[in-house]
């Protein structure tokens, strides 16, 4: 074999990877998309329970094919405070037995004898998803077209890295070069860097399959390169934690742990066999007599038993490993004001999952306005007592609203032009930014009404009993709007936006008949001119609070073509 076959070998295994990487993240992608509705509601729905966590992550990394996605996903909700720590610790042990599905569908792909090899089938899947993308009109058709296309595109991928290496096997030096690699230390060392550059596990264990499937390397070495992979696996979790709340840094430290750990516990049980046994039975042996004749399935299902057994020794010390890394990470280090305005739901680490990050958007909004409907009552419990004490958390309140539409809208722009974002999506987005404002406006109107009792307490009178009367029904006819407003918005219920639209039209009917009152009052001599004019203004101002709330409801109509 020349120097040419060599260059040429090397090349091959470039493009193989290449294309191997552009596979999984098309896939990924496109899961994403299509199984959108369901994450939304599987990870924004993490429980207590420890198994069901492990479900999740291994559901959520099978359906998007990305064990570092669901990771960076998880940190996102620890950085929001949507999780706990030993939340998101069992979610990660889950997306480690999610990821080993890749390495299973790879193996599959490496059987075929004398007639068409899985592979080749496998691989013709591209081109039928890349006519489904192009020729398609419908989204969900072209997603489905992703899907497959990477799918496809994963087996050529694969073929190119098989071939390469099988062009490599005729090399004796590189055999005899690779036959010295022995050490099982070194061997993982490999793995996790090689896994750390390229930052992806699923194209290191493919790469391990395919070296063992070629004869080039044997399966224990196999073995402990796939290994590797996992601790190099932890480098998207580290990178994301960087840069976010110590929560989230503890939770990349809980997956480097937690992967290095499963490392060295199987390190020592393959010491363990080597020594009492002399050397006869390791873990190469046990699988190859478990699965004989097919390297490619030895390999994958060790893989899968190895994150499996680990998940099964570390599921019951999680608590103990939380308070490890609250240790390393303490709290002191951390300068964050806990009392200032901030995004609850959404974070920087969320824009990586589009589909969870539009969900996240939406319980945002559904905070901001619930703050906004509670100032509006502190407003008006003030402007009826002229009592002061909730004036504090008022103004903080109003703080908090004029951030978060700011900062989320400014987070939404950002999330709208990711390509991961489904057309269904991009219309919710789109609806987002008027949204938002008129939920900030509601603020503005409450602070109007804050501003009446501050001018009605220096003037030293209040209003009659009837107004009272007619405020105290206006609030509840608000509080009514408000509730069908958020069911309509939320459940996207258009029976609840009928019924907002109804409240809406009694709130116009009841305000212009509070301003008929105020004018018998007025000329009864039963109020003042100056009560009266805030009392007229605070009629205007909670009827324009009225039209911003219906106007949330509304935004559903554009998704009505969705359902």
């Amino acid at each position: 074999m020349g120097t040419t076959a060599v260059i040429s070998a090397i090349l091959t295994l470039l493009a193989g990877i290449g294309i191997f990487l552009v596979a999984c993240q098309m896939m990924s992608s496109n899961l994403e998309a299509a199984s959108s509705e369901r994450l939304k509601h599987m990870f924004a729905k993490a429980s207590k329970s420890k198994l069901l966590g492990v479900g999740i992550g291994a559901l959520g990394t099978a359906a998007i094919q990305s064990s570092g996605a669901t990771t960076v996903m998880t940190i996102g909700f620890v950085n929001a405070g949507i999780i706990s720590l030993s939340q998101a610790a069992t979610i990660i042990y889950g997306a480690n037995i999610g990821t080993t599905v890749t390495a299973q569908i790879v193996a599959l792909g490496m059987f075929g004898g004398g007639g068409i090899s899985t592979s080749v089938i496998f691989s013709a899947f591209a081109g039928l998803g890349a006519f489904l993308s192009m020729f398609s009109k419908n989204s969900s058709w072209k997603t489905m077209g992703g899907i497959l296309a990477g799918f496809g595109m994963l087996f050529v991928g694969l073929s190119l890295m098989s071939g390469s290496m099988e062009d490599f096997a005729n090399l004796e030096v590189v055999k005899t070069f690779l036959a010295s690699i022995g050490n099982p230390i070194l061997l993982v060392i490999l793995g996790a860097l090689f896994t750390a550059i390229i930052q992806s596990s699923s194209v290191m264990t493919s790469i391990a399959l395919a070296m063992v499937v070629t004869g080039l390397i044997s399966l224990e070495q196999g073995i402990f390169l796939t290994m590797g992979s996992n601790i190099g696996s932890c480098v998207v979790a580290i990178i994301a934690g960087i840069t976010s709340s110590k929560n989230a840094k503890r939770t990349a430290l809980i997956h480097l742990i937690f992967n290095c750990a499963g490392v060295v516990l199987f390190m020592i049980v393959s010491w363990i066999l080597g020594l009492s046994t002399g050397g006869r039975i390791n873990f190469g042996s046990i699988f190859e007599t478990a699965f004989p004749g097919a390297p490619q399935t030895q390999l994958a299902m060790f893989h899968t038993f190895f994150n499996v057994i680990t998940v099964i020794c570390m599921l019951p010390l999680t608590e103990i490993l939380v308070n490890i890394v609250i240790k390393m990470v303490p709290d002191s280090k951390d300068i964050t004001d806990p009392d200032a305005p901030r995004l609850h739901y959404v974070d920087e680490n969320m824009l990586k999952t589009p589909p969870v990050a539009v969900q996240q958007t939406k319980r945002e909004i559904g905070r901001m306005a619930s703050l906004a409907i509670e100032n509006f009552n502190r407003a008006v419990h003030m402007v009826s007592t002229l009592t002061f004490s909730e004036k504090e958390v008022f103004e903080k309140t109003e703080q908090e609203l004029n951030f978060i539409n700011r900062d989320l809208v400014d987070f939404v722009v950002r999330l709208s032009e990711h390509k991961g974002i489904s057309e269904r999506d991009h219309v919710y987005l789109a609806t987002t930014y008027r949204t938002v404002r008129d939920l900030e406006r509601i603020g503005d109107y409450a602070e109007n009404i804050l501003e009446y009792s501050e001018a009605m307490a220096e003037g030293g009178k209040g209003f009659s009993e009837d107004a009272l009367s007619e405020i105290r029904t206006l609030q509840v006819l608000i509080t009514d709007l408000y509730n069908y407003t958020m069911k309509a918005y939320e459940d996207e219920d258009f029976k609840a936006l009928d019924q907002a639209n109804e409240v809406e039209e009694k709130i116009d009917d009841f305000t212009k008949m509070m301003e008929d009152h105020h004018i018998k009052r007025l000329s009864e001599g039963i109020c003042s001119a100056q009560v009266g004019s805030q009392y007229l203004s605070l009629s205007s101002n909670a009827e324009r609070i009225a039209d911003h709330l219906v106007n949330v409801a509304k935004t559903i109509r554009s998704l009505k073509k969705f359902k």
